[in-house]
Formats: C-alpha cells, sequence, structure tokens
C-alpha cells in the first residue's frame, strides 16, 4: 500500500508493474474497494503496464487532508480527485479503467481532459457515465425507479438512518441485487467490507446518491464542472465499453445507445452471466478490454 497527497485528499492506492510501464489507472465503484482489481492488476503487469489501483474518497485508508473539505460525492468531485492523482503521480496520460463511481470518475476526466487519457473502458452502468443533472431531475419509467430503489431509500430519514447504522450489511445486499447471479462468499465480502469503516464513507455516499436527484446541493466550487457535465460532453478517447448481461441495476441498453457519446467507440461488448462488479466477477475479461485500446 502505497500513500500520496492528491488534491483534497491523502489517497492510499496500489501499485503493481514496472514503473516505467504504461500506466493504467483502475476505479472501484460503490459498495466495493481496490480488491475489485485483485484479479485484473496481474493480467496487465505481465503484459508490462504500470497499475495503480486507488481507494476513492471515503473508502478504506483514503483521507481527507483537512477537516474543512467537504464530504461530498458528486461526480464533479470524483473526477477532480482522479485529475489530482494523475498530476500527484506526474502522469501526463494514462488508461483509465472503471466501473460505477469509477466509470464515472474515468468518463469525467475522458470527457474533460481527453490530452491525460490514453484510453477508456467503462462499466457498470450504460457506458457513458456522466450524468446530466437536470435531465435526471425528470422521473424516468417505473422499471427504472425500481431498479434504482436505493436512491429514494437513502433520500429517507429511515434508510439513512439504517445505512448509517450497518453500513456493511446495507452494501452487502446491495451486492446480491446488483449482481444476482454472483456467488461471492464471505471472506470475499469481508476483504471489501473493510473499506466501509473508513469514518467519510457514510457521508460520502449519502451525498452521492441525495445529489444526483436534487435533494442535496453540492460544493459550490465545483458547480462549474457540473454546468459542464450537464451539457453531455463527448468523450473523444478511444473507448470500450463492457455491460453485465445479469446487471441488476443498469442492464445492457439497446445497442448503439452510447455511440452518440463517443467519437472512438471500439466496441460494446455485453458479458454473460456478470451483473454490476465486471472487473470481479469476470477478471480476464476486463483486463482484456484494457489491453484491446491497443490493438
Amino acid at each position: 500500500m502505497r500513500r500520496i497527497r492528491a488534491g483534497v485528499l491523502d489517497v492510499a492506492y496500489r501499485e503493481s508493474g514496472p514503473p516505467d510501464g504504461d500506466p493504467v489507472i483502475l476505479l472501484h465503484g460503490f459498495p466495493y474497494d481496490v480488491h475489485a482489481y485483485a484479479a485484473v492488476a496481474p493480467v496487465l503487469t505481465r503484459a508490462g503496464r504500470r497499475v495503480i489501483v486507488p481507494y476513492l474518497r471515503g473508502y478504506g485508508p483514503t483521507r481527507f487532508i483537512e477537516a474543512a473539505i467537504p464530504r461530498v460525492g458528486q461526480q464533479a468531485a470524483l473526477g477532480n480527485d482522479l485529475l489530482a492523482l494523475l498530476d500527484a503521480l506526474d502522469l501526463r496520460k494514462a488508461t483509465l479503467a472503471g466501473f460505477d463511481w469509477g466509470a464515472r470518475a474515468a468518463c469525467v476526466v475522458a470527457a474533460l481532459h481527453p490530452e491525460r487519457v490514453s484510453g477508456l473502458v467503462s462499466s457498470g452502468g450504460p457506458g457513458y457515465n456522466i450524468q446530466n443533472r437536470v435531465d435526471f431531475l425528470t422521473p424516468r419509467d417505473a422499471a427504472f425507479e425500481r431498479r434504482h430503489w436505493f436512491y429514494w431509500y437513502l433520500n429517507a430519514q429511515r434508510g439513512r438512518t439504517a445505512f448509517s447504522n450497518d453500513p456493511a450489511g446495507f452494501c452487502r445486499y446491495l451486492w446480491h441485487d446488483f449482481s444476482p447471479t454472483w456467488a461471492f462468499d464471505d471472506a470475499t465480502f469481508a476483504r471489501t467490507a473493510a473499506a466501509f469503516e473508513n469514518p467519510d464513507f457514510v457521508t460520502v455516499a449519502l451525498h452521492s446518491y441525495r445529489f444526483r436527484i436534487g435533494e442535496v446541493p453540492g460544493d459550490p466550487a465545483l458547480e462549474p464542472i457540473e454546468r459542464q457535465l450537464s451539457g453531455s460532453p463527448r468523450i473523444t478517447v478511444p473507448t470500450i465499453v463492457l455491460e453485465g448481461a445479469d446487471e441488476g441495476v443498469d442492464p445492457p441498453e439497446p445497442p448503439g445507445t452510447a455511440a452518440p457519446h463517443f467519437t472512438q467507440l471500439r466496441r460494446t461488448t455485453v458479458l454473460n452471466g456478470v451483473g454490476h462488479n465486471a472487473p470481479q466477477e469476470a477478471p480476464d475479461l476486463f483486463a482484456a478490454a484494457i489491453l484491446d485500446l491497443d490493438r
């Protein structure tokens, strides 16, 4: 485990592979952690890549550097964190790969700072994981709202209390809900659940799901970025989208749905037997997608 000061965070991260290898940053989602990439990283290091896997804000040993920093979980903050990490590690350009929150951070940087991104693998959602905050305030059809029940649960006092009292229990249920065919064991969950003991985990997660439906304000300093993101900027770097066929929260979109958001979409692949956590459920396929960006 290594640490580095990056922007508003003291980031804990794992690094493997040759220091002079082409850098790849692997970004986990909610509610997961760096263990999602335990089987992906070795495949990439054997291919000569320098692999960096950070704990996101609010997870594991990563900490905010000052008490006064707002504990927000909005997409602009995640993107800023990733950009600051690139700067702190002196990486002028890197391949970014992630799912869920991690894919959102990667998409934000790829869209707003394409000169810093060699390629993108995005999973755990529709591929284009930037949220148009204005459009997202419009209610969706009943099927969408039902799959995203946890948004509403975490916006009710009852849900916030339950999550705060037992974050690990809530997150374990989400693992089953998001990936209904993934037969993970107790030890696998326990390794990741330790990351939820971060003192800011609950606060950051609650803000994320309350902000996106307009129930709480964001950090005013991030408002210019949020306005940019609400314009749905196109992503111009080489991209591969992975979707889990057994996704419990964001099932595969109709073919071609993601294409208008990308100018260099190499492929969209639906992974059979895979749910929300593609790198942990199908590590070889996830790693192969990263390596395919160079072909």
